[in-house]
């Protein structure tokens, strides 16, 4: 659609020096792990800009998903057409949308603005009703990944959704998994957990024709929530600010790492990566305070509202 106000020479160059602008389409997660806050978070942290459009709604905490209640389509189109006439977009990113209905939309959204790359992630959804997971994927396969550039997903659970009838002898490569997604339209797919030997994983960029990189790390023994969308996110804003996929992925990997490595457990389940790692002041163990800090907190201690309900 035609900006009804073109910018000026001095409006351009200012846009230059702004971050750039990723699309987030994905559900709310109120535990923080995963969902719109991971892609929030990590956008930002890698330099661009999120517009999220909530698709819908986690019920869950840090240990497991126990529902999600869906945003209906016409909702998650609006939101996202709103911001694409106003806001230039250098990248979609597509999580856990909620249903068929809604692929289908943001898919008709992405064919739309086809000079866009589009950035998807399928995470595990086996807390889902197996049913709905069914209908969900042969959605996902059939309108989103031949508008994806870029598929990422754990090795596992790219395995099962797109060689389901495999019976090798040994696991499906990278190379195979990003030939079953090219038959779909799919140019790149990044798998990861790759599991090897002596305690490292695997992480894949690969076309149907060749890997373009390989990064591998040592395996964390916590169990994580929120990995996926917090690497998916990263790689989409670091395409989105101009660098080569090659490139992207290997930086994106290497924060997430990161992520990892600082993760904290803000409840009594997994464990979430720290998407702001950087900002932490180096040698501070939390939860330590010297007398005088002690001190001066009980002086400003908040008493308890007593408002009766």
């Amino acid at each position: 659609m035609t900006n009804p106000n073109p910018p000026s020479d001095n409006d351009a160059a200012s846009q230059d020096a702004d971050p750039a602008c990723v699309i987030v389409f994905n559900a709310s997660d109120p535990s923080g792990a995963g969902g719109l806050a991971a892609d929030i978070a990590a956008i930002a942290s890698v330099g661009a800009h999120a517009l999220p459009v909530v698709t819908g709604a986690y019920a869950r905490d840090t240990a497991e998903t126990f529902d999600h209640f869906a945003l209906d389509e016409d909702a998650i189109a609006e939101q996202a057409r709103a911001i694409l006439e106003d806001a230039s977009v250098q990248v979609f990113k597509v999580g856990f949308v909620g249903t068929p209905e809604a692929v289908s939309a943001i898919a008709e959204i992405a064919a739309d603005y086809a000079e866009v790359p589009v950035i998807a992630y399928m995470p595990n959804l086996a807390w889902w009703d197996e049913g709905q997971i069914d209908l969900y994927l042969d959605a996902f396969r059939e309108l989103m990944l031949p508008q994806t550039t870029v598929l990422v997903g754990n090795h596992s659970t790219l395995w099962r959704w797109l060689l389901p009838e495999w019976n090798g002898e040994r696991a499906p490569t990278a190379r195979d998994i990003a030939r079953a997604a090219g038959e779909m339209g799919v140019p790149y797919t990044l798998v990861t957990g790759i599991v090897l030997p002596d305690q490292y994983i695997d992480n894949v960029l690969a076309t149907p024709q060749a890997v373009l990189a390989s990064e591998k790390f040592e395996r964390f023994e916590a169990t994580f929530a929120g990995a996926g969308d917090t690497l998916s996110a990263a790689l989409a804003a670091l395409v989105a600010t101009g660098q080569d996929l090659n490139g992207a992925a290997g930086e994106a990997l290497a924060y997430l790492d990161q992520c990892l490595d600082a993760g904290f457990r803000p409840g009594m389940g997994h464990v979430v990566p720290d998407r702001l790692f950087w900002a932490q002041p180096e040698g501070d163990e939390p939860g330590e305070l010297t007398k005088e800090e002690a001190q001066a907190l009980q002086v400003i201690d908040m008493p308890a509202h007593d408002t009766k309900h």
